[in-house]
């Protein structure tokens, strides 16, 4: 096993134990009310060392550590000070640590942070906790992995009011911030009565001291031209914007540049702020408005031209939510660039001048034509619908207008009918305010056809734009139907909100089963699947969630009539007040069984009904909504029953589950076969 002795651990200690906030602690003499699950592998508090720590030395996957309840109205500040140690350099499933938030009234626990990578020394981790009305508890996870020889160690958690990206450089952990290492220029801890430079300022800004600290760096070992000193803050972790500030003291004999800038986790780099005012050799305040709407990192650089540049010393960075021209940070809130077009257009407008173009359709369920993707049973738009005389037709929808110089990611769902020839049925352009076209940024290539198939796109302009669908068709015989729905706006690039951590309550199936199990496998079983199912006339073309991924089904060719196929979810924890579970379903085919949905209470043998749906229903994704309480922990199992044909095929996909009442209400949670006007389209 991984002994103590492993472990490195500086001389690290953050404020006296006696001080220490709610949810903090150093492990020195206790876990400060922090417990372990005793279903699990036990964690093993050293208190000479001021750690605790879980090895492999006990058989078993992980252990788990939670707080106690906690609760904080203000924005606060996780630090976390941890240890991997492996023997192996790779492993296939390392070891690896986990945070979670555990909200009161939720059955899932948010994953916040995770990290795998081993370390010689400690390391720091910084988590954002956005201000909440909810109690919550942090939960601390240690995975064990496949590694013969691990160990993992946590020093010390500390909760503090503020925000992570703001420091005073007083505690030798420089709250996360880290120099980007250059051989010959970098940021050094300065003060605190270390005579370490000729640049040596005599007080730091903190406490006006000499034993106060500051950041700085110096010219001194400048060898080439253009050296360049990074200081990087921890990365943000939950969407804040305000007013940053910090102190700078800049002395220069030759020309310095001292440069703020905003770095995404695709490494885009955008400059907020530089030196302008002559150089000053007392602190002088600086002040930037600052929107990081999704990870960013502060970089804090010095470029020097030569060795006898000066110096640049900073202290002091803090954060208010507040801009700095004292207006309140009123966001852009992308949720009015989105509409599932149930109601109307939300802030979507047409020109009328373009002729019919795009009109707002309904189908009723029927096994012949598909109806929306938001419900199955919903509105959609449909362009070129009432044909006209005319030989061709171009329908434009207009987005509202969009702030310049911001990062967006646009998904939308379409789905074609009918056309000979796909290219340019359907693009996305970019216009300026003045409808003047700046560019195409999107057009439909190939798809399969009559499935709704998700397309995202991200985009940046400077100036204030929008976003325009058009459908266009020269003549009659290339003309088909071009549906859209579902269209959604989002801060950041579409490749950062991919790395954004999953929703804990939500399953596409894209990756695995989530936390669902088969009950049992074999030929009553569910199976994963993308693309159509084998059978012909049964069985989805697609999958929800983006047309091309992942769902679950029961192939009915493998079955006999009646036999059962069940999913079941692990235990969820149980809580006071109700739930709502979200899914969609797809029963299509002549022969269609049942599907089911049930709740099993923990100690209960009992399987409680919630839901059920007999027959064929329609060839479409339907939605199914299913409010529930349980103030136990419980399961809840999808069960389908195979019908008397092989065109049987039931499938399920896009499973969420959600604290509190359902907003909107199934009308029928227990039904069997589909209404009489099958194929009717409403306009």
């Amino acid at each position: 096993a991984v002994t103590g002795a492993r472990f490195f651990l500086a001389a690290l200690r953050l404020a006296g134990a006696a001080l220490l906030s709610p949810g903090s602690c150093a492990f020195e003499d206790s876990a400060c009310g922090y417990q372990w699950d005793y279903a699990h592998l036990p964690w093993a508090l050293h208190g000479e060392g001021h750690y605790i720590s879980v090895d492999t030395s006990y058989e078993g996957e992980k252990a788990v550590l939670s707080s106690p309840e906690l609760y904080s109205e203000e924005w606060s500040c996780v630090r976390l000070i941890y240890q991997i140690a492996t023997t192996s350099e790779t492993s296939p499933d390392p070891a690896r640590l986990n945070l979670y938030l555990r909200q009161e009234g939720e059955s899932f626990d948010r994953l916040l942070w995770s990290a795998k990578e081993p370390s010689d020394s400690w390391l720091i981790a910084s988590l954002d906790l956005a201000n909440s009305t909810k109690k919550y508890k942090i939960v601390l996870e240690g995975e064990m992995g496949q590694d013969k020889s691990a160990s993992i160690a946590v020093f010390e958690i500390k909760i503090t009011p503020g925000y992570c990206i703001e420091c005073d450089f007083e505690e030798n952990h420089l709250c996360g911030f880290v120099n980007r290492w250059n051989p010959n220029v970098n940021w050094f801890v300065g003060g605190g009565n270390i005579r370490n430079s000729q640049s040596i300022l005599p007080k730091d800004h903190t406490l006006n001291s000499e034993l106060g600290h500051y950041m700085y760096v110096d010219s001194v070992y400048v060898k080439h031209f253009q050296e360049v000193a990074q200081l990087i803050s921890p990365k943000t972790t939950a969407p804040m914007s305000g007013c940053l500030s910090f102190y700078y003291q800049l002395k220069q004999e030759s020309s310095i540049v001292f440069t703020v800038y905003l770095r995404d986790t695709s490494g885009f780099y955008e400059e907020i702020w530089k030196t302008e005012s002559a150089p000053s050799t007392d602190w002088a305040l600086a002040e930037v408005d600052f929107n990081a709407l999704y990870p960013m990192e502060v970089i804090f650089e010095v470029a020097f031209n030569s060795a006898k540049g000066g110096y640049v010393a900073l202290d002091d960075i803090s954060f208010s939510p507040v801009y700095c021209s004292n207006q309140t940070g009123t966001l852009f809130n992308p949720a009015v660039a989105g509409c599932n077009f149930e109601e109307d257009l939300c802030n979507f407008y047409q020109d009328h001048k373009d002729g019919p173009g795009w009109s707002r359709v309904k189908v009723k369920r029927n096994v012949y034509r598909a109806g929306d993707h938001t419900t199955g049973f919903g509105y959609y738009l449909l362009a070129n619908t009432k044909f006209t005389s005319q030989p061709g037709y171009i329908g434009r929808l207009y987005g509202p207008t969009l702030p310049g110089n911001m990062q967006f990611c646009l998904r939308f769902y379409y789905a074609l009918y009918g056309f000979f020839k796909m290219s340019g049925t359907l693009a996305v352009y970019i216009f300026e305010e003045n409808h003047v076209v700046q560019e195409k940024i999107w057009s439909v290539l190939d798809s399969p056809k009559g499935v709704w198939t998700q397309a995202e796109i991200s985009f940046k302009k400077p100036m204030p734009c929008k976003v325009v669908f058009v459908s266009w068709c020269k003549s009659f015989w290339d003309c088909g139907l071009v549906a859209l729905d579902d269209v959604s706006l989002s801060l950041g690039s579409c490749q950062a909100a991919d790395l954004l951590l999953p929703n804990p309550g939500e399953c596409t199936f894209e990756k695995d089963e989530c936390v669902f199990t088969q009950k049992k496998r074999g030929r009553g079983s569910w199976h994963r699947r993308r693309g159509p199912t084998p059978t012909s006339y049964t069985g989805p073309k697609g999958d929800h969630t983006t047309g091309v991924g992942y769902y679950m089904y029961i192939e009915a060719s493998d079955m006999v009539y009646g036999q059962r196929a069940y999913l079941v979810s692990r235990s969820l924890r149980g809580t006071s007040g109700k739930q709502c579970l979200t899914f969609f379903y797809h029963m299509y085919g002549a022969g269609t069984g049942l599907l089911s949905v049930y709740l099993k209470k923990e100690g209960d043998d009992e399987e409680i009904p919630l839901w059920r749906r007999t027959g064929e229903q329609s060839i479409s994704w339907l939605r199914g909504l299913i409010e529930y309480e349980s103030d136990r922990n419980y399961q809840i199992i999808f069960e389908a029953i195979r019908g008397v044909s092989m065109r049987s095929d039931t499938a399920i996909d896009d499973i969420l589950f959600q604290a509190g009442p359902c907003l909107e209400v199934e009308e029928i949670q227990f039904s069997s076969g589909y209404p009489d006007s099958l194929n009717e389209i409403e306009y």
